[in-house]
């Protein structure tokens, strides 16, 4: 289905930079059926993993927009660039940029992981074309997150837990022994599917290739948090998003009920959908299930834009 329509992609310049932008149209679009920018997790996980996401196009007749994030996958990397320089502003400001130079004003959204987070922090700024934020597998705060992810590995076998306290406490966190126990967790709590789907894999792989981003921001793997996001919350911002928002989430998900609760409570407008027997890659897992869950989503909203 991907391969049949049509898509194109262009750089989109960002201060000195390029972030590579891909558009998916959809082969019978819908007046009313307003665009979808899909934002992917890591941060710097790049656009693969979340690549499926663009059926979404000819299933609901609506564009579909995908792009790397600055520092990894087609967009300019910057390996020398200091800490400070990777902040969610940054990202923001690069989906508006991103936005402004697509001639989009009226738009959805919809974030995966680090994605979700994101969109959170653009939608807490209440912009005026956001018609609806779709939060999937995101935590509120990555305090909650470190908490459950301590949670899910205190359920994990012994010597996996031994293997890894002892290569974190040593540094070692590159050990072949340390990351076998890594996937272990991975295959529990990230994407339960066997064998990982190949859109996985190479976001993976070029995370590994340009680590930049992602060992700055988040750490060396999900459930190690020691870059400069580990201090990050959007708890108490939540009460000024103004547009509807969905939150969903996988029913063994390393996102565990207690990191996105804040969403449902907080948010004036927000609704949540959990999916039986999946984890943190929803829509990898049961694609055509979540995919019909968000087209629905996001089709009664483009109605409640249309009666504006």
């Amino acid at each position: 289905m991907l391969s049949r329509m049509p898509r194109s992609t262009r750089m989109v310049p960002f201060r000195e930079y390029e972030t590579w932008v891909q558009v998916t149209t959809p082969e019978n679009a819908k007046p009313d059926a307003l665009p979808l920018f899909v934002l992917h997790g890591g941060p710097g996980m790049a656009h693969n993993y979340v690549a499926n996401i663009a059926a979404i196009a000819d299933e609901t007749g609506r564009t579909v927009v995908h792009y790397d994030q600055l520092g990894c996958g087609n967009s300019t990397h910057l390996p020398d660039a200091p800490a400070e320089f990777w902040t969610p502003e940054l990202f923001v400001e690069e989906f508006h940029t991103v936005r402004t130079a697509l001639g989009i004003d009226r738009y959805h959204v919809l974030g995966q992981s680090w994605g979700g987070m994101l969109g959170a922090e653009i939608a807490v700024a209440a912009p005026e074309g956001l018609v609806s934020l779709a939060i999937c597998n995101s935590p509120a705060s990555m305090q909650l997150w470190v908490e459950g992810a301590a949670e899910l590995r205190a359920q994990l076998p012994p010597e996996i837990q031994s293997a890894l306290q002892r290569h974190e406490a040593d540094g070692t966190v590159t050990d072949p022994e340390y990351l076998a126990a890594t996937q272990e967790f991975y295959r529990r709590h990230v994407c339960r599917t066997d064998p990982m789907p190949q859109d996985f894999a190479d976001s993976e792989a070029q995370m590994e290739a340009e680590p930049t981003v992602y060992h700055t921001m988040n750490g060396p793997n999900e459930f190690h948090v020691i870059g400069t996001l580990r201090d990050w919350s959007i708890v108490n911002r939540l009460p000024s998003i103004t547009a509807p928002v969905l939150v969903v989430a996988g029913e063994f998900d390393e996102a565990t009920p207690a990191t996105w609760q804040p969403y449902v409570e907080l948010i004036p407008d927000v609704r949540s959908h959990i999916f039986p027997d999946t984890s943190h890659c929803t829509h990898l897992e049961k694609p055509e299930e979540f995919r019909a869950v968000i087209a629905e989503f996001l089709q009664q909203h483009d109605l409640a834009a249309a009666r504006v």
